[in-house]
């Protein structure tokens, strides 16, 4: 990438861990979802079960895809010079893992 001049590597890196911090995010919401279908099919109506998972697995691709963008966006604002991108991916993932969790509970609690 050749965008503007070379930034410092500790900011490049940083925005490298950053990346790789919403990547095992992700992984992580796919774990869940794949989980959550495999292992509490028994448990759990299909007609609860089946959107939940869908939804993590969702929201576990949205994310990976996101922090993708937001990786390069943030590169191209350090070799320009320019202000960092707001973080607007937290704000969904939050309220997203916040219903997921209120699934949960409803799940765990019928």
């Amino acid at each position: 990438m050749r965008l503007g001049e070379e930034p410092d590597p500790r900011f490049s890196l940083a925005n490298e861990r950053t990346l790789l911090a919403w990547v095992r995010t992700s992984l992580g919401l796919a774990a869940a979802g794949l989980a959550a279908y495999a292992f509490a099919a028994d448990e759990v109506p299909a007609a609860l079960l089946t959107p939940l998972a869908v939804s993590l697995l969702a929201v576990a691709g949205l994310i990976a895809l996101a922090a993708l963008q937001r990786w390069f966006a943030v590169e191209v604002a350090l070799r320009q010079g320019r202000p960092l991108p707001l973080p607007w991916l937290a704000l969904p993932v939050v309220a997203l893992l916040a219903l997921a969790v209120l699934a949960g509970i409803v799940l765990v609690l019928r």
